[in-house]
């Protein structure tokens, strides 16, 4: 039984946590369940012992200088264990799972900020596939699925699930293109799926070396797999999920700033004692414990909602960003400072969990953009200037 039809199965049974009608007939809202399932639990382990041993974050400054990506290691992920196609339907090549698994598989990377393609490409540019529906996205999705080719939305890092792609050709600022086999391209007339060697690719200098950014333009070519209005809707699910599981990736980045300043204020030692035992130290260790716990409520929600479909989703994912993007920052900013001098060098990953957090607080949509929406949908409006 694959994790999807498990997930059906739990549902479909009496008083399951999707349950579509009370017994009065009446429609009951989707229930959150944010706890990790066995799958999920035996996704984790595995894709975390796939990381440790060709990932480690001790080696990330390295790898980083050495040119980021590795082509062994993302076969080994997105083909060999699967996880490129969970969000691909079982009849189209994928796994069939749902965004939940998608959001493990994430927080994982988020621990080792990994240099890997997998929210631009097996979330974004799969769920923009997937809203597209026709017979050449779906090819794609199965080449996708299988780990044989990358895909990217040729759209700014920065854009958020209500961006309006620019009509000129010419796109700045997308993330790992430089890694794409397919540069799915929004123009006028829909969404075209353009060879990588048919389009121009410069890449830039982005502030976190392990997300390459580019300025991409494809002004003709290419097949068309949606029309304009289509492309619209299918830019918007691309994003909308990319936000959501974007805020997992969060979650990692500063669960593994947590544990790894815990880990080293207990082993390193000042006047004859752990400096993790001074008070202060304790109190902001603490604080920030309490800070991730709320941050992986926010993110399994958002997973869960948009797992489910649940019409919550898009409040679901404006919550989860305006809040995860400032708990990896300021776990990341612990890290660096509490680490004390070692965090301060190039050798020490901490510097690149920090920008990584500063990079994810302004990707898929900044944190105010989301606090906007949340109060658009939430019928909460901003005070006018004359109040």
């Amino acid at each position: 039984m694959t994790a999807q039809q498990a997930r059906k199965a739990q549902r479909e049974l009496p008083g399951g946590p999707e349950q579509a009608e009370q017994p009065d007939g009446t429609d009951r809202a989707h229930r959150p369940d944010l706890l990790y399932s066995e799958t999920e639990t035996d996704l984790r382990a595995a894709v975390r012992a796939l990381v440790a041993d060709r990932a480690a974050p001790a080696d990330l400054p390295g790898r980083v200088e050495d040119g980021g990506m590795d082509p062994a290691l993302w076969k080994a992920l997105a083909a060999d264990m699967g996880t490129a196609g969970l969000l691909v339907p079982e009849e189209l090549g994928g796994q069939g799972a749902s965004h939940r698994e998608a959001a493990v598989v994430l927080e994982e990377l988020g621990r080792a900020v990994t240099p890997v393609p997998y929210l631009t490409s097996a979330v974004v540019a799969t769920e923009a596939l997937l809203a597209a529906g026709t017979g050449t996205a779906a090819d794609l999705l199965g080449d996708l699925a299988a780990g044989r080719r990358v895909a990217v939305l040729a759209v700014p890092l920065s854009a958020g699930p209500d961006h309006v792609p620019a009509a000129d050709g010419t796109v700045g600022g997308v993330a790992d293109a430089v890694h794409a086999d397919v540069l799915l391209v929004v123009r006028p007339d829909g969404l075209y799926a353009v060879d990588a060697a048919d389009a121009s690719v410069v890449p830039r200098t982005p502030l976190d070396l392990t997300r390459p950014l580019a300025t991409v333009t494809a002004e003709a070519g290419g097949t068309r797999l949606a029309d304009a209005a289509a492309a619209r809707r299918a830019v918007r699910r691309g994003l909308l999920a990319g936000a959501g599981l974007l805020a997992s990736e969060q979650l990692g980045v500063a669960e593994w700033c947590l544990e790894e300043t815990v880990r080293y204020t207990r082993e390193r030692h000042q006047f004859n004692r752990p400096v993790g035992s001074f008070q202060a130290l304790k109190h902001r260790m603490a604080q920030l414990w309490l800070e991730v716990v709320g941050a992986r409520a926010a993110a399994r929600n958002a997973a869960d909602a948009l797992a489910a479909g649940s019409p919550e989703a898009p409040l679901a994912v404006a919550v989860a960003q305006a809040y995860c993007s400032r708990v990896a920052v300021h776990a990341a900013e612990e890290c660096v400072q509490l680490h004390g001098g070692i965090g301060m060098t190039w050798e020490h990953p901490a510097h690149l969990y920090l920008k990584r957090a500063k990079a994810d607080q302004t990707a898929l949509g900044s944190a105010g953009r989301h606090k906007e929406e949340l109060a658009r949908l939430a019928d909460l409006p901003a005070p006018s200037a004359s109040t």
